[in-house]
Parts: C-alpha cells; sequence; structure tokens
C-alpha cells in the first residue's frame, strides 16, 4: 500500500501541493542550513515511523474487510438471486419498489435512514435514497449511486437467474446493475460489522429510471443532484466495460438532437431553379453532410442521425421510435424531419458542436429551413484530475488484495450513466465498481460470479480508505 494515498488525493486537490511547509527561525545561512538538514531529517524519521505503523495497522484491519467480506459471500449470492428473480424493467413500477424493498431493508439494518422519493411526477415509479451521518464534521461525504430498474420489460422471456457453470450466472439485470446494488451494501455491511461505519457519512441513492429516464430531468434527476451537492466523492457501482481490471473516470454526456427541415413544393421538373430552389431533402441532406465534414474525427465527439424521414408530408411517432411520409419521385419534397445522437467527453466539447451544427443549419440553400433543436441529455463525466488519483487509490486497493491493476476504461467503451448528473458537482468520482459479465442490455446477460467478492472487497476497503481522511474541506496538512 502506498503511503498515506488519500492524504495525498486530498492534499493534491484541495492545496495543490504535498509538501510540508516548516516554520523554522531566523539565523545565519550556515546555521540557517543545519537547521533545514536537521528538521528534514527529523521529519522523514517520524514520517518513516508513523507509515510503517499506519501500514501495519491498515493492514491489519483491511485484512478484516476482505475476511468479513468473504465470510457472507453465500449470503451475496442469495440477494443476488432474489432481486434478480423480481422483474423490475424501467416502466413496472411494482417490480421496481419490490426491488427497492429489499434494499432499503438491508440498509435499513445498517442503522441508514431511508426515504422512498415517488416518481409520479416525472412518471417513473421513483427512487430509494438512505442516508447515514457521521459525528465528525470534516469526515469526507461520499455519495454512492445504484439503480433499480432493468432494460427488461415484465412481458420479455428473459426473466429468472440461471446458472451456467460454477462461476457464471446469466440473468435480466444481474451486471446492469443489481450485482453493483449488491455489492455496494455488501461492502457496507462489512464495514458495519467491523464497526467501521459508525463514523463515515454516505449517502446512497439508487434510482428508479436509470434505463429510461423520467421526464423532464430536472424532476427525475434532482435526487441525485441534491445528494452530489451534498458529497464531496461519488461512486458508481455500474459494470463499466465489464473488465474487472477497468474502472471509468470518464463517461460521454449524451443528448438528442432533431432536425426540422422545409422546402419549397413544385414539379421535380422545376428543382434548381432560382425561383423554386433545392427542396427539403437536398438541404437535408446538405446539412448533415456539413455535419460529418466538419465534425467528424473532432477530439471524442461522435453524432448520428438515427432516423430520417422526408416527403410531400410526413408523420413522426416519438413514443415508439416509428414514421412514415407521403410523397411522389415527380414532386420536390416539402418537409424532412432527422432524429439523431450526440455525445462529448466534456461540455466544452459539446457546446462547441452544437454551436458548429446550428451554424450549418441556418446556412440554407434557396427557398429551404431548418430547424435544429438539441433535447436533454446526460452531461459529460469529464476525466478530471481528481477522478485519475482516485483511480490510482482503486488500483492501489486492489493490488494490495493480490488482485491486478486497474486501469481507465476508454470512454468510448463507456455509456452515459447516472454518475455523469453527479460528476461536475463533487472533486472526485469513480465508476465501473460493479459486477463483471457479459451481454448487458440482452438475452444474453451473464455474470462472472468470481467478481462478486473481488469487487465488493474492493470496494469495501476503498470506502475505508476515503473515509480516513480526517481533515477533508481543508488541508489535511492543516
Amino acid at each position: 500500500m502506498k503511503l498515506s494515498t488519500i492524504y495525498l488525493i486530498v492534499s493534491l486537490l484541495l492545496t495543490a501541493s504535498n509538501a510540508l511547509a516548516l516554520d523554522v527561525p531566523t539565523a545565519s545561512s550556515t546555521t540557517q542550513e543545519t537547521v533545514n538538514r536537521t528538521t528534514q531529517q527529523t521529519a522523514n524519521r517520524t514520517t518513516q515511523q508513523t507509515a510503517n505503523r499506519t501500514t501495519q495497522q491498515t493492514t491489519s484491519i483491511e485484512a478484516k474487510i476482505a475476511d468479513q467480506v468473504k465470510s457472507h459471500s453465500e449470503r451475496a449470492l442469495s440477494t443476488l438471486q432474489k432481486v434478480v428473480n423480481i422483474n423490475s424493467g424501467t416502466m413496472n413500477f411494482k417490480g421496481v419498489e419490490m426491488v427497492a424493498n429489499i434494499f432499503r431493508s438491508q440498509l435499513e439494518g445498517l442503522g441508514f435512514e431511508t426515504q422512498w422519493v415517488d416518481g409520479s411526477h416525472f412518471n417513473r415509479a421513483g427512487h430509494l435514497l438512505a442516508t447515514h451521518t457521521s459525528q465528525s464534521p470534516n469526515k469526507p461525504k461520499l455519495l454512492l449511486i445504484g439503480h433499480l430498474d432493468t432494460v427488461f420489460a415484465k412481458d420479455d422471456s428473459f426473466q429468472k437467474f440461471e446458472r451456467i457453470d460454477s462461476t457464471h450466472i446469466a440473468g435480466p439485470g444481474i451486471t446492469d446493475m443489481k450485482g453493483g446494488d449488491v455489492i455496494m451494501i455488501e461492502a457496507l455491511s462489512a464495514l458495519q460489522s467491523l464497526g467501521l461505519l459508525d463514523d463515515m457519512n454516505i449517502k446512497v441513492v439508487m434510482t428508479g429510471d436509470e434505463e429510461l429516464s423520467g421526464k423532464p430531468l430536472s424532476a427525475s434527476k434532482k435526487a441525485l443532484i441534491d445528494a452530489a451537492n451534498w458529497a464531496d466523492i461519488a461512486l458508481g457501482f455500474e459494470d463499466g466495460d465489464s473488465n474487472i481490471n477497468t474502472a471509468v473516470i470518464a463517461r460521454r454526456g449524451s443528448v438528442g438532437w432533431s432536425l426540422n427541415v422545409v422546402g419549397k413544393p413544385a414539379h421535380s421538373s422545376q428543382i434548381f431553379q432560382p425561383d423554386v430552389g433545392y427542396g427539403a431533402a437536398f438541404e437535408t441532406a446538405r446539412i448533415l453532410n456539413e455535419f460529418r465534414e466538419q465534425l467528424a474525427g473532432v477530439g471524442d465527439l461522435t453524432f448520428n442521425p438515427g432516423m430520417i424521414i422526408a416527403g410531400t408530408t410526413i408523420n413522426h411517432n416519438v413514443a415508439n421510435a416509428t414514421g412514415d411520409a407521403f410523397g411522389k419521385d415527380n414532386v420536390i419534397a416539402r418537409t424532412a424531419k432527422v432524429t439523431g445522437g450526440i455525445r462529448a467527453l466534456s461540455l466544452e466539447e459539446l457546446n462547441n458542436a452544437k454551436s458548429i451544427m446550428q451554424d450549418i443549419a441556418a446556412d440554407n440553400l434557396a427557398h429551404t429551413s431548418a430547424t435544429l433543436n438539441f433535447d436533454e441529455g446526460y452531461p459529460p463525466m469529464s476525466p478530471t484530475f481528481g477522478n485519475k488519483l482516485l483511480l490510482e487509490l482503486y488500483s492501489d486497493v486492489s493490488e494490495s488484495l493480490g488482485y491486478n491493476k486497474v486501469i481507465a476504461v476508454n470512454p468510448r467503451n463507456a455509456g452515459a450513466a447516472d454518475i455523469s448528473f453527479t460528476a461536475g458537482l463533487v472533486e472526485m468520482s469513480l465508476d465501473g465498481l460493479g459486477l463483471m459479465g457479459s451481454g448487458g442490455h440482452t438475452n444474453d446477460e451473464v455474470a462472472d460470479i468470481t467478481s462478486l467478492l473481488k469487487n465488493t472487497q474492493k470496494a469495501a476497503i476503498l470506502i475505508y480508505r476515503l473515509s480516513k481522511s480526517k481533515h477533508f474541506g481543508q488541508s489535511p496538512l492543516a
């Protein structure tokens, strides 16, 4: 374990330096140099002695945490089976709340105060909130994020927990993300069993609409945002890219857009004439091609037109993501519509892309007009310095347990997630701490069950180390 890793993190974030400034009396140059050398030697010896004692104590405590987690492996698996076997597709409100009640009971048993936030005003089941408060005001405030819903509807054919072999289990939402929820609670349980949870400030938010967000987002994400405004650090228990040797320090934001284009209808023999122009279809093609020419390959930005409708008349069914059109080969298209999405790694990248797209949409061909609108969406989780340091600490935890080094996920391999709404409000954040596997969002979703124990141990020790900072909110050297 590295020396005082958490103090290094806090120091770098809040004081921009991990150097200890020592006041020494004014003296002659020679005397001053002697004082400096003596002071430094004494400081080095004291630091090393403290480090040795701390390392021995921490190693002993962390070994107990790891053992405590291991001793309840069967309980964790039993809970996982129970919640996976309850359908909690986003729009199955009863099922979402049933899963919430299981976790709520467990959190209350650990000393958390819980609350169910009704989601009727954003047309979803709701969210589970839980709070544990320390009596020490300077303890770091940790936000732990999970979600209760899955992509599998109540009538989906994929409904049950099923063992594949000794290390693999299939089930709807097992990795995304009921396994992560179980890891979170089992990590807290291990800490509570050892009396280590008593002095921790923790909020848990398990949303009921991560897979299909309620609208408006200002309502459906309020619980997350309020918790983030309280917190110093956010930890997400999604499965990341389902590689146990990676974690997420960055997620691209995801925003929908729609383009509506109008042209002048006329007989097709008159297209391109000065008094007729180019029509809605050609103007749409021009705009999309300019998007590609000016923005393709820029940074981590990607954008995609997912649906195009054009003709004399068109109909777009937003709820079902379908559309139809009426048009004739000899009539210039009067109207067109495109819907799509855009992903960016930073707000700067996103806002720059939006500006360029608006300029392109406004520079119309003759006798055409276009309106480009951007929807509410998921903000980016940028790869901040704090996130990188938190990853380093998590990797150190992994290696101290005898597991592998943990590196950052490529942002292109990590979709948008709830932690994105919190990342810009906390000092550091890390996601991808959940149950690993493959086939997420499909009927082939399978968990690598060996990651259940490993990632629960890692999460518990990470939370423990973060809690040991006694001076969060001010210089740790104060």
